[in-house]
């Protein structure tokens, strides 16, 4: 299967594994618009050149947040997407607090192509929370959100300055968002 033709296969996938999931934010728009935005994000930063990688940002949720298997994805899309959609995939059984520490200590031990992948997913989340946020959350946890971001990110940084830049504008929109 060509590039075109998989990543689309793959955003067809993802629009289906995640049908009923919404984001966070009051504006509950469809989840698949974060996969579609992180998919975005990466063909923009790679300029086109890493189809695995856009399949990847499509895909990279579905482990955790839909319980597909490693191994499907692999079938499907291969095994360098199935060890990329792994690589970002945190442990659900661990608590939350500590899957977000491990995403700090861990991120900068990931593969470029990884951190790259880390860093439009974070670009995204952040534009959502500045879009539309969560309605339960206060202000002092998006500025931790924000924050927290920023730490996990500093550990990606050094291989696409575009995409850094492109979080370094989300995170200050994010922050400009949140009230007093």
């Amino acid at each position: 299967m060509n590039g075109v033709r998989a990543i689309m296969a793959a955003a067809d996938t993802a629009a289906r594994w995640h049908a009923e999931q919404r984001r966070k934010g009051v504006s509950q728009e469809p989840y698949v618009n974060h996969l579609l935005e992180v998919a975005h994000l990466i063909s923009e930063a790679t300029e086109g050149r890493d189809p695995d990688l856009v399949i990847a940002a499509l895909l990279h949720d579905a482990i955790e947040d839909s319980g597909i298997a490693a191994e499907e994805i692999a079938a499907r899309f291969g095994a360098d997407v199935a060890a990329l959609v792994v690589a970002v995939t945190d442990d659900k059984s661990l608590p939350k607090e500590e899957r977000k520490r491990l995403q700090i200590v861990n991120t900068p031990k990931k593969a470029a192509r990884v951190k790259l992948l880390k860093i439009a997913d974070k670009t995204s989340n952040l534009r959502s929370m500045a879009a539309s946020p969560p309605a339960n959350w206060s202000d002092a946890r998006r500025r931790e959100y924000v924050q927290w971001a920023r730490d996990v990110v500093a550990g990606a940084r050094g291989g696409n300055p575009w995409l850094e830049a492109t979080f370094d504008q989300a995170a200050a929109l994010a922050e400009a968002a949140i009230p007093g």
